[in-house]
């Protein structure tokens, strides 16, 4: 018998109700921000510390459209480019009162945006030590997500392709290689920009997906983001029920051999 029981989404023995993960950035307004969390029933969004003015708790920011009692914060420390930067803002983050948890993202450079995998690890160890529950943002790379394990994190957090591009998961293959390769949950995150490559990340066999620009871009991002939380789960389902496998030639839908075939109108059965 197959197993087809969906798995809690578990990260560091908590327990989230959605395998989806939304930003904070780029809406036009944070009432549209609020209406897409909502359609997307979230239970935990993501906010970069670097663009919070810590320095004024009283004044209004991202934080106040945000129901903390049922989302969870997430800080990260996007727009970091060392180690040490992302240490720093995680550390100011946790300090602010936001959380414990952080999802790590070094970057290489701004062009591309995509994750340095040397100041990614360095930080790594240092957020591990200092008790952080870390998420941490890297390539597609099963061997960096074997050394990132092996530092303490959280949850591996592979890119589909860079920031902001839409461009999709461009390489399933890896994605399959990291979730073959390590024991913690894998959630892809960046590049998304469509529910079908949500639901080609899903039935790949990932635990969640992190997304905000296809969102908060997109002509209606509360009407987007309800087709990413539904993408969410017909993927997932995809995953379970196992796909058949691809040929190269045809095979009949109602093949004759093996199955019972009524007898034509007007004969009788031999």
């Amino acid at each position: 018998m197959v197993d087809t029981v969906d798995r809690p989404f578990v990260i560091a023995g908590e327990t989230l109700r959605s395998r989806l993960i939304l930003g904070t950035g780029k809406y036009p307004s944070l009432a549209v921000m609020q209406a897409a969390h909502r359609a997307a029933a979230v239970d935990m969004v993501t906010v970069a510390v670097r663009r919070l003015d810590l320095s004024q708790p009283k004044a209004a920011s991202v934080l106040d459209a945000i129901d903390r009692t049922c989302i969870r914060l997430l800080p990260n420390t996007a727009l970091c480019y060392t180690a040490d930067d992302a240490v720093r803002t995680a550390r100011l983050g946790r300090e602010a009162g936001l959380s414990n948890w952080v999802k790590l993202e070094v970057l290489g450079d701004p062009k591309t945006l995509l994750p340095d995998a040397v100041e990614t690890l360095a930080a790594a160890r240092i957020l591990v030590k200092e008790g952080f529950v870390v998420l941490v943002y890297t390539s597609d790379d099963p061997v960096l997500a074997r050394r990132l394990e092996d530092t303490g994190v959280a949850a591996i957090m592979p890119a589909g392709s860079p920031i902001g591009s839409g461009l999709g998961i461009l390489n399933p293959v890896n994605i399959r290689l990291i979730l073959e390769s390590v024991r913690l949950p894998v959630i892809v995150d960046a590049g998304v920009g469509a529910p079908s490559d949500v639901c080609l990340a899903m039935e790949l066999g990932v635990d969640g997906i992190l997304l905000n620009t296809a969102v908060a871009e997109a002509r209606s991002p509360e009407l987007m983001a309800g087709g990413m939380k539904d993408a969410v789960a017909a993927g997932r389902a995809g995953y379970l029920a196992g796909r058949i496998a691809k040929k190269l030639y045809g095979s009949a839908s109602s093949p004759l051999e093996g199955h019972f075939v009524a007898p034509r109108a007007g004969t009788s059965p031999a």
